[in-house]
């Protein structure tokens, strides 16, 4: 399995359940920080979103991704592992399409790193959505 990769539609229990066994095998790792960003269902202009649709430029993806991996493990010296799941295509209101774990030996790096990957998907993954009514 990739370090990162982007997924067609919501990311599953089972797909955050596989995710998170990744790196069991470090006994190092004393610290697993983890999101899941949701859709919501927003009211825009009176009308509620029932569900986003992502797309992506796919091959860019793969390669800022292992960017971002790499940002985040040479800013935060104690991780050990980066993992991060994006959805594409349509993802209904209360699915998860962002998923991120990243494992360390301590808490504070894992969960400032696990912020931090987040705003740089968030900035530089080329991913857009659309909402759907």
């Amino acid at each position: 399995m990739n370090d990162s990769f982007l997924v067609a539609g919501p990311i599953t229990p089972v797909l955050i359940s596989e995710l998170m066994t990744l790196g069991n095998d470090d006994t190092g790792a004393g610290a697993v920080s983890v999101f899941a960003g949701k859709v919501r269902d927003d009211e825009i202009e009176g009308k509620k979103v029932t569900a986003l649709e992502y797309s992506a430029y796919n091959e860019m993806a793969e390669k800022v991704a292992a960017e971002i991996i790499r940002t985040v493990k040479s800013a935060f010296s104690d991780v050990r592992k980066v993992v991060f799941v994006h959805s594409t295509g349509v993802v209904k209101a209360g699915e998860v399409s962002l998923f991120i774990m990243v494992t360390s030996g301590h808490r504070d790096h894992a969960i400032s790193a696990c912020r931090h990957t987040l705003e740089l998907i968030k900035e530089n993954l080329p991913v857009w959505k659309r909402e759907l009514f």
